[in-house]
């Protein structure tokens, strides 16, 4: 079984594997592989013209990040001690992947670990997807170190450490392929946005703690595939995020979360409502139908810890959107 497996995603990304790849081919010492969703560009071709030492392993139709993976990654399995899964967006600096998994391999009781996350755009400044490391809140709500809400810290070192956290962002995130299998990779039903930290919050209920070192740098494009601010992810995260929360929760504690979520949500409908933005208000009431209408097919996650123990939620945060509108703490250090 071979170390370790450099893994990126591409839907339609020519122009992303155009300007990021050669950055990951000059700083990898592993193997890369291309897992492609079915691309109507010239992906493909470019791949295979330009890229000849690339593995490619095509999928008969996009099945977005959490399917795309999945079936891309059985293809391989068994193949590999570790996977390093990419976007396409992301840029890599020197010595970043056999750092990862040196640390991976020094920690064995971890499943899971992301780098530092900075924006490629300004690079001096933390991205918003998983910046300086994960936490959810009490009610499920995901925050990071560097990142509370839509408030973006500077990076002056002040997460350069390694710490434990609750989840791993997906756009550079190192993952134990035994684990990823054992857990049947990420909930396919999500299709895109949440399902990573749905796949560490399973890893860390059946044991498993999930990582972050400041000591690698990567930087990310962010809204390649789906502007951040679009109708489409507030949809999928809501959505998402009730049937993560159903999943993992108890009965009682996911009542007590859906009353506080469902009145904050469709508060901020109105609000859109408000503001002439109705397609981000149907985008909520959407997400609430759609998951009642899927409830019932969710099934709860039972994990088999033999012998390990729950890692309990590292976030200290009960409500970090009060946190960050009512009471104003923009920043981590305020929490």
């Amino acid at each position: 079984m071979r170390s370790c497996a450099i893994v990126i995603l591409n839907y339609n990304g020519e122009e992303m594997l155009k300007t990021f790849l050669p950055s990951v081919c000059m700083h990898t010492k592993y193997d890369i592989l291309v897992i492609d969703n079915a691309s109507s560009d010239s992906s493909i071709n470019f791949l295979k013209e330009s890229y000849p030492q690339i593995q490619l392993i095509k999928l008969s139709e996009n099945f977005g990040y959490a399917g795309g993976y999945n079936k891309g990654l059985l293809q391989i399995k068994g193949q590999y001690d570790y996977y390093i899964l990419l976007n396409s967006d992301v840029e890599v600096t020197a010595g970043w992947d056999s750092n990862l998994i040196s640390w991976m391999q020094a920690h064995p009781d971890y499943a899971a670990l992301q780098p530092k996350v900075l924006s490629w755009k300004e690079r001096d400044t933390f991205d918003y997807a998983g910046a300086g490391g994960g936490f959810l809140d009490a009610y499920g709500y995901p925050y990071c170190r560097g990142r509370i809400w839509d408030s973006v810290e500077k990076d002056i070192g002040s997460y350069n450490d390694a710490i434990e956290v609750d989840w791993a962002s997906g756009a550079c995130m190192v993952v134990n392929g035994t684990v990823f299998h054992q857990l049947s990779g990420f909930d396919s039903d999500f299709f895109a946005h949440m399902e990573e930290i749905d796949l560490c919050w399973r890893m860390r209920k059946s044991g498993w703690k999930i990582g972050y070192t400041g000591s690698v740098e990567v930087y990310h494009l962010g809204g390649a595939t789906l502007d951040r601010a679009s109708p489409k992810k507030m949809y999928l995260n809501i959505r998402n995020s009730l049937s993560m929360i159903y999943k993992n929760e108890t009965s009682f504690r996911f009542f007590k979360i859906f009353v506080v979520k469902s009145l904050l949500e469709h508060l901020a409908a109105l609000s859109f409502v408000s503001q002439g933005k109705k397609e981000f208000s149907k985008a909520i009431v959407d997400a609430y139908r759609d998951f009642r209408l899927k409830k019932k097919l969710i099934e709860k996650f039972h994990p088999e810890l033999d012998g390990r123990v729950e890692v309990l939620r590292k976030g200290k945060a009960d409500l970090i959107f009060w946190n960050w509108k009512i009471l104003g703490r923009k920043t981590f250090d305020q929490l």
